[in-house]
């Protein structure tokens, strides 16, 4: 283990700051817990944990493990959507007495997808403060496999889990797609084919992105066409196996054919030669109204 000059353990170091930090009383901790790797649970994550009286768990017996590995002994009590509403009274109830209470779900972000969007209404409701301790996440792990996204382009909708059956499913994904940006979803291991066979049908010239058992073992994440998604998924029968993300990736943008004209060249040229290539395309795009790829690229060749 690394160390410090003075001798002390850098992990130790880095526990001491965070428990030095400010941790309210009267709170409710929104604590994000691993989505597969036990090693992706943060050290504020941790503390949390083993600072509040209480730790109120979509299912116990998910939680546990989590609790075992990381060395926590606080209580558990639950709170899934079958008894959320009265999960949040008790929720008030501790917090009015002064307790820190910490709300988890099964994996991931609670209240993202999961329970504890009503608790926490509750809680801001009943006048007390949230904080939330962010960690991993299914959906945003996904966008960084698969470089669907960029800082030109990071845009995208999260939708959540599809309907099961086949005619609501499709309707709700013409609904979803209609957007110009990717759209990430859930799916079970038990409906992902004929989820993947409805997509393929209303979007066949799309492409879509498997991100199948994140941070665990047989992680795998593959982009291919929808029209051949399916025949990728009966290629190997683990491949629908596991917990997926899916990717449905935004409609192809057609080609730009559009040149510049020889008046739009000259004074594009004079531009060049008194603002920055950036500038330039600035400018250009607002007056003529073309594509920015079209007059960027034109920059790029004659920029010099």
């Amino acid at each position: 283990m690394q160390t410090t000059e003075q001798g002390i353990p850098l992990l130790s170091r880095l526990v001491e700051r965070v428990q030095s930090q400010a941790w309210p009383k009267h709170t409710l901790y929104v604590v994000a817990t691993p989505i597969g790797n036990l090693g992706d649970f943060s050290l504020r994550g941790w503390h949390s944990l083993n600072l509040c009286d209480v730790i109120a768990c979509e299912d116990t017996r998910s939680t546990r493990p989590l609790l075992e590995a990381w060395g926590v002994q606080t209580p558990l009590m639950a709170a899934h959507r079958h008894n959320e509403a009265q999960a949040a009274q008790q929720i008030v109830a501790r917090l009015e007495q002064g307790e820190r209470v910490a709300l988890v779900s099964d994996a991931g972000a609670p209240a993202v997808s999961d329970p504890g969007g009503r608790i926490v209404r509750a809680v801001r409701a009943a006048g007390f403060e949230v904080v939330a301790v962010p960690g991993a996440s299914a959906v945003v792990t996904a966008l960084m496999a698969s470089g669907v996204t960029s800082d030109e382009n990071p845009a995208f909708v999260f939708a959540g889990f599809m309907p099961h059956k086949s005619m609501a499913r499709k309707k709700w994904l013409q609904d979803w797609a209609q957007t110009a940006a990717p759209v990430v979803m859930f799916e079970s291991p038990h409906r992902i084919k004929a989820a993947i066979q409805d997509m393929a049908e209303l979007f066949p010239e799309r492409q879509i992105t498997f991100a199948r058992e994140l941070t665990k073992r047989f992680e795998q994440v593959h982009t291919t066409d929808l029209t051949q998604a399916v025949d990728w998924l009966e290629a190997d029968s683990y491949r629908q196996q596991g917990e997926f993300v899916l990717i449905l990736h935004a409609e192809p943008k057609p080609e730009h054919s559009e040149t510049l004209d020889a008046d739009t060249e000259k004074w594009l040229r004079a531009l060049l030669e008194q603002v920055s290539a950036r500038d330039a395309v600035k400018v250009a795009v607002k007056a003529t109204g073309l594509p920015k790829d079209v007059i960027y690229n034109w920059v790029l060749a004659h920029k010099n």
